[in-house]
Parts: C-alpha cells; structure tokens; sequence
C-alpha cells in the first residue's frame, strides 16, 4: 500500500481506538453509569459511608424526626471525602479535556488532508470515466495502469465517508466535555464556598441550640405506641422487670421480679446485654414477699406492696435494707381491685417526669381508680385525684408526664381506652392501639429516661416505643 494509504489507515486505527476508550471510559470516569450529572443538584446524595452522620434529633406528633443535624464527621481534614472525589474527577475531565484537544487538532489537520484526497479522487474518477469513454484512442497499456490504480482507491470511499462521521464525533465529545467541566467546576466552587473548620462551627452552634431547644420541651401527651421489640423470653407468665429512669447515663442495670406473689428474690444485672445473656451481677432476698407485678425502682430504692396487705415499702439496693413502709389509706388489696387478669393486681406503683405515684381503687370512690403522688422518701400521700374509671375494667395503666393512661384490656385487641390529668383533673376517652404479641400483658410501665414502656409479655420481656406530642416553651411561660 502506498504511503498515503499508510497514513490513512494509521489515523483511521487511532480514531477507532479513540471512540472504543470514549464509550467506555468516560461513563465510569464522569460517573454517567450511575448517576446523571445533568445539573448540581443531582450530587446532594451523600452516604453516611461516605463521613456524614447524624447529631441529634427529635420528633413530631407523627414520629416525623425534626430538628436533625446531619454534618461531616469531626475527624476529617479540611475538605471532606465526597469534596477530595469531587476533584479528583474535575481533574480527570480537565485532563481529558486536554487531551481531546490535542486529538482534535490533529483530527482536524488530517481531516483537512483526507478533504483534498477526497477531491483529487473524485477528479480522477471523472478523468478515469472519460478515458474509458475515448479508451479507443489510448494505448491499452496506459488504460490498464489506470484502471488498477482505479480499482485500489475505489474500497477508501466510504471509508473516508465514516471518517468524516467519526470526526463530528470527536467534536461532540469535545463539546459535552466542556459542558461537563463547567457542570462541575460550579459545583465543587458551591461546595467549597464554606471553610471547613467554619461548617463545622457552625454546626457545633446549631447542635447547642437544639439542646436547649429539648431542655424546653414540657412534657409530652402522648399520640402512638409503637413495637414490641422483644428483649428476652424467660420466667412465668407473669413477672415484672424495670430500669432506674432516675439513674446517670452508664448506669443500665436492670432489675428482674419474676412471679406475682410467693417470691422475695430480686435479680440484677449489669446492662441490657447481661440481662439478655443471663448474666446475673447481684441477687437480693427481700425481707417481704411482694404482691402483684407493678413495682417501680425509683432513684435507687425498690417500691412494692408488700403480700397480703395494702402497705407500700421502699427497699435500698445500694444499702440492702427497708428504708421506709406505709399504708396506703383505704387502698383495696389482695385481689379486692385487681387489675383484668388479677394476679394481686390491686396496687401500682410506678414512676414519671413528676415523681412516684401508686395507682389503686378504694370503696369510697366505688372501686373507681385513685391517683396519689407520693412523697419518695416517707411513702405519704401528696395529693390524690378520684376519677371514674373502674379499676377492674382495667387491663393496665402507666403514667407520663402526670397523665394516667388505661387499657381496656390485657388481652389482644387492646388499646389506650382513657386518660386522666392530675394538672387539670380532667379526663378524656382515646383510641390508641398497640401490638400485644403474645396475648397476655401483667406488667405495663413507662421509663421517663428511655422514653419508653417495659412490658412482661406473657414470658416475654417487651419495649414499646412511644411518640409524645411536645409543646415548646417560650420565654414568656411561667
């Protein structure tokens, strides 16, 4: 072939090569492959993989989360990961763009070169078509070295026709290269408009005004339960098992009273993770057996109403002994008031952003539900509100937030039927549902620290999650 033919051949393999590499480099490179990159925003999408995470949060009525701060983690240097990629790949592009420069300058000289070939092949062609047509007065010799000649350009013509098709290519590379090198040069100046170590204080700000923001949260009503998460399967059908909501953050001990009645042995452990586990940290032999399910561990003593008597005793764990016992004046006892499924149900003690309240029926109030607050050292009665609910129409109850709320029933279908507020003495029907998995429900709790409800499940250790609606306070607020 000769050297003109070379040279051809030799840009045409290049050109083939490039187009190759383009279709399949540069959608991996620019992220086209995955992601479309037609406009900034497109590239808001940042995995907590990625170095982002999570500050705070708090929620609606709706369990909606609220008030979230998600930043960069504090660790990182002045530019975060998905900012460094973000170069990397403007650097890629620039470098890129170079090169499809230099290609198509190259391109275009020798695109200028397969123009004029194209023209003096199309000239020969005419010549060739007129010597055929007067081959009568030339020689047969000369005609046959022309039509050779003819016949070895012939197969470059279209060949040079998707030449010219793979050189617009190369152009509208070129073009949407340049458009994408803006694309991300705005982005990564959006990006970068912030000094790292600025973000972060500002960040830092806005996770201390949303602190103070929760301190002013007044107490909630409540407006869903959610769950059960089952913590573990263990003891009889019916039993009790608490958390201190009083005690620091590293405190997680658990306390575990398995049974209703004939039992004195409180079992402790160390954390949820021992409890599950069954690694008991300490057992203690109370000097009273205990009646019923609903005893509380408030600020670190034991309440619970002692067997056959409607008398309540607050036991110390840290100093292992009785450090008070009271009558609850009037209080029924002894399956007198029980709760639906009985078990010596009649009083209950339990815990919430207030104080200590025991929950019971007296014959003065018909049998009808009593709320007292009490004082948590001496175990007297503050103050008391009479309500008309029936205390053996009751499945269970819990207090939030100086709220009392009943369930209609300990079995399954049952629902958050009635509430009743000691701030306003006023009472209201409700319509709140929750799961009871296994049917049968002794023991039902609020934790004002975990913000949440322990439940003994027939066998079964439960939490429930709850949403509270929160009022926020204002400065003017008394």
């Amino acid at each position: 072939m000769s050297p003109p033919l070379l040279k051809l051949g030799a840009v045409l393999s290049t050109m083939a090569m490039i187009s190759n590499w383009m279709s399949q480099t540069l959608p991996s490179l620019v992220g086209l492959n995955t992601t479309r990159l037609s406009t900034p925003d497109t590239l808001t999408q940042i995995s907590p993989k990625e170095g982002w995470q999570v500050y705070s949060s708090a929620q609606d009525p709706d369990g909606r989360c609220i008030c979230t701060v998600v930043a960069p983690e504090q660790n990182l240097c002045s530019r975060d990961a998905k900012s460094r990629q973000l170069r990397q790949l403007l650097e890629k592009v620039q470098n890129m763009s170079q090169s499809i420069e230099v290609l198509n300058l190259r391109t275009q000289r020798d695109f200028q070169y397969v123009l004029k070939m194209e023209t003096q092949m199309k000239g020969l062609k005419a010549k060739f078509r007129q010597i055929e047509d007067d081959r009568k007065t030339l020689m047969t010799k000369h005609f046959q070295e022309l039509k050779e000649k003819m016949d070895e350009l012939l197969p470059l013509i279209p060949v040079l026709e998707q030449y010219k098709t793979d050189a617009k290519l190369i152009t509208q590379f070129k073009e949407e290269i340049r458009n994408l090198s803006a694309v991300l040069t705005g982005i990564q100046e959006e990006i970068g408009a912030y000094d790292y170590e600025e973000l972060h204080q500002r960040v830092l700000s806005l996770e201390t005004r949303l602190r103070d923001c929760m301190k002013k949260l007044t107490c909630g009503k409540l407006m869903k339960i959610t769950g059960p998460i089952t913590v573990k399967t263990s003891g009889t059908r019916f039993g009790a098992w608490m958390t201190d909501p009083l005690a620091s953050e590293k405190n997680n001990r658990v306390w575990y009273m398995d049974s209703y009645t004939n039992n004195k042995i409180v079992r402790e452990y160390k954390s949820i993770a021992d409890f599950v586990s069954g690694a008991e940290s300490r057992t203690y032999n109370l000097p009273f057996k205990w009646a019923g399910t609903n005893h509380v561990v408030y600020n670190g003593s034991l309440y619970f109403n002692k067997y056959q008597s409607n008398i309540i005793i607050k036991y110390s764990f840290d100093m292992g002994r009785v450090l008070a016992q009271r009558s609850l004046e009037y209080a029924g006892f002894h399956n007198v008031y029980p709760y639906t499924w009985g078990g010596f149900s009649d009083i209950d003690l339990m815990a919430d952003e207030i104080g200590l309240w025991a929950v019971y029926a007296t014959n003065q109030n018909a049998g009808n539900i009593v709320i007292s607050q009490l004082n948590q050292d001496t175990l007297e009665v503050t103050k008391s509100w009479s309500t008309g609910y029936p205390k053996r129409s009751a499945g269970e109850s819990f207090m939030i937030c100086g709220t009392l709320y009943v369930t209609n029933s300990h079995l399954t279908g049952a629902k958050v039927y009635y509430s009743y507020s000691t701030k306003t003495s006023t009472y209201e029907y409700t319509d709140i549902p929750f799961h009871n998995q296994y049917f049968h429900i002794s023991m039902l709790d609020y934790n004002a620290r975990d913000r949440a409800l322990y439940a003994w499940n027939n066998g079964h250790q439960v939490l429930f999650n709850v949403t509270l609606f929160h009022i926020i306070k204002t400065e003017d607020d008394t």
